[in-house]
């Protein structure tokens, strides 16, 4: 095996990393809200969303082609050895935000150190202006703001047609029937969570899965392997959607704890509406071909669903932490990235010792999250439901 080669193997090697970190970074995205309200047990959560991303990575390659040519100029003259500089910007930052426990975009992390690596090696014509704006910044702004105002007008409606707050008076006065009929409302609300759940699992696989699809097949492409402008190929698919379901089988829970009840307080009810309107946003932007972060949708959904609930507050020092996170995503994965580049542009020893860092990297992380560990059982509901359909928890702040 020449050196080429074996920088392409290593260049997808870790390209499948960041795939698994995406996998259990954001698994919280489909599954938090069905745990917090006790809709499905921990376990149980992670194994449906590993299984429905595994199947979104056959809906569509729409935005993988974004990624593999739309954002980054193929003829710009870039190397496979930029792109394994941009992959350790992004895997390190989804780890320094998964060890924070705060929902950040692993898109934009991957965007972000594709563009500081190419910047970095050819300069700010490699990098497609109008791509980034069109199909990154804006809908980054935009699909937050749209599944918070659909999660809010849909759980107000939800609460005016099922008007809780007038049937837990008749509840009260007409005894067992009556709250009988509400506990078959929330089990009929936990019902449709979980099917709300499936879907925004089957839209990450979709849009999530398909970034790494793109990465690798843009290497491929830089390496004349493949022609530009090619979609990937099956083998890439496959194996980008088993990785990202294997990541996301390992639960993230750290993630799922601050989005299932560090935002907000949700029912049943509450976060069904929450899961669906997201689901709505990202399968239909995944369909368009925009690169949109599954975070951003699914965290503008809760909060919606969360200040519609009568009483719902938002946790303020979570909302800061995301918002922090969300602007330096892009800036600091793409300065991690040109920094990387700089390091892989020396040749072979120069690429043996990015990987060799990121991987210390990656270790040090695991090692200092062993410290404050999070397992299933730290988010599982610890109060049951109430009959009104939301929990008696409060919001807790992400923890480290």
């Amino acid at each position: 095996m020449d050196s080429s080669t074996t920088l392409i193997a290593v260049t997808i090697a870790v390209a499948l990393l960041f795939d698994f970190t995406n996998g259990f970074h954001d698994t919280a995205n489909a599954v938090a809200t069905a745990i917090a309200t006790g809709a499905l047990r921990p376990k149980v959560a992670v194994a449906m969303s590993a299984v429905c991303n595994l199947a979104g990575a056959f809906v569509s390659v729409a935005v993988a082609k974004t990624i593999s040519g739309g954002i980054i100029d193929e003829h710009a003259g870039i190397r496979p050895p930029v792109i394994l500089a941009a992959l350790a910007g992004a895997v390190l930052w989804n780890l320094a935000t998964w060890l924070l426990g705060i929902p950040s975009s692993s898109s934009h992390a991957l965007v972000g150190g594709l563009i500081g690596a190419t910047v970095a090696s050819v300069g700010l014509q490699g990098v497609n202006g109008t791509a980034v704006v069109g199909k990154i910044l804006v809908p980054a702004v935009l699909s937050p703001l749209i599944g918070g105002v659909v999660a809010y007008a849909a759980t107000r409606a939800a609460g005016r047609l099922s008007d809780p707050g007038r049937g837990a008076g008749r509840a009260e006065q007409a005894g067992r029937a009556d709250r009988a009929t509400e506990r078959a409302g929330g089990r009929g609300a936990r019902a449709g969570q979980v099917l709300a759940a499936a879907l925004v699992s089957l839209a990450h696989g979709t849009g999530d899965g398909q970034k790494t699809m793109g990465v690798i097949t843009l290497t491929l492409v830089t390496a004349g392997s493949l022609p530009a402008g090619s979609a990937p190929p099956l083998w890439v698919i496959v194996t980008a959607g088993l990785t990202m379901a294997l990541g996301t089988y390992t639960g993230g829970w750290r993630i799922i704890r601050t989005l299932g009840t560090g935002l907000t307080r949700l029912g049943p009810r509450q976060g069904c509406v929450a899961q669906t309107s997201a689901a709505a946003v990202l399968l239909t932007t995944s369909h368009l071909g925009f690169a949109v972060s599954t975070t951003h949708a699914v965290t503008g959904s809760v909060a919606g669903a969360g200040l519609a609930t009568p009483g719902g507050v938002l946790s303020r020092t979570t909302v800061r932490a995301m918002l922090v996170s969300w602007v330096l995503t892009l800036p600091a994965a793409g300065l991690v990235a040109a920094l990387a580049a700089l390091l892989t542009e020396q040749g072979a020893w120069g690429q043996g010792a990015t990987v060799a860092l990121l991987v210390c990297a990656a270790l040090a992380f695991w090692a200092r999250s062993r410290r404050t560990a999070v397992t299933a059982r730290s988010v599982a509901p610890q109060t049951a439901p109430s009959a009104a359909g939301s929990t008696a928890a409060a919001p807790t702040t992400a923890a480290a």
